[in-house]
């Protein structure tokens, strides 16, 4: 039974990539470090994360630069009024196979190991409502037939809580399966001075992937395995 547990090597070999992470990511978002430990909790327990916030703060820099640093297959879907259900879990095209016309399945955006759903608040309540059998069993089913999704796959959100016009808020089943609502506070003064001198507008920051696939596999296996 105690071979079920993490022993101290483990435990220490898996946080060495979490600082790798941590590291890199306050170097993509200055003065938020309490919200990037928080991020990186959600990641490791392999749970969704809900990042609310006012524009400009820095909510979508931070996924795109956690995909990067990961080095996860990631996708991007800008949520809009107009958006169905399978522009994100994808559609049957009629196509010609041996001979005969039959539908073909097209995987959509949410087939990836990190799906930045941008603004979720948004899309319409149908749409929004595609994400949950993704969100909670990590497959899809359109027209009958069940596709399972990569793993590891995780949905970060970001939403905008002052706009209302044009935005349908969340239902509480939607909220649920996020791990993590995180609000993303402004910045101090002297964060935006830092800003302002270390960041050329319009220029992303540059990021290059610190953990491995195996890493990331293993940092997420040792939490549950720490003796309680």
């Amino acid at each position: 039974m105690n071979d079920a547990y993490a022993s101290d090597s483990e435990i220490q070999s898996a946080s060495l990539p979490v600082d790798a992470l941590r590291r890199t990511l306050n170097e993509v978002l200055f003065g938020q470090s309490e919200l990037i430990e928080l991020v990186l909790c959600g990641v490791i327990a392999r749970g969704h994360v809900l990042l609310e916030g006012l524009p400009g703060l820095g909510k979508t820099e931070l996924v795109k630069g956690l995909s990067k640093a990961l080095n996860l297959t990631t996708r991007r879907v800008q949520f809009t009024p107009d958006l169905l259900p399978g522009d994100i879990t994808g559609n049957p095209v009629l196509q010609e196979v041996d001979g005969k016309r039959e539908f073909v399945f097209q995987p959509g955006p949410v087939f990836t190991n990190l799906l930045l759903a941008d603004e979720i608040n948004r899309a319409s309540p149908k749409t929004q409502s595609a994400l949950l059998e993704a969100m909670q069993e990590r497959r899809v089913t359109v027209l009958g037939q069940t596709h399972t999704l990569p793993d590891p796959f995780f949905v970060l959100a970001t939403q905008n809580p002052i706009e209302l016009e044009g935005t349908y808020p969340l239902p509480e089943a939607q909220v649920d399966r996020f791990l993590f609502k995180l609000e993303v506070l402004r910045n101090s003064a002297a964060t935006l001075a830092k800003i302002v001198t270390q960041r050329e507008l319009g220029v992303e920051p540059q990021v290059t992937s610190v953990v491995t696939c195996e890493a990331f596999a293993l940092c997420a296996s040792a939490p549950a395995r720490v003796r309680r």
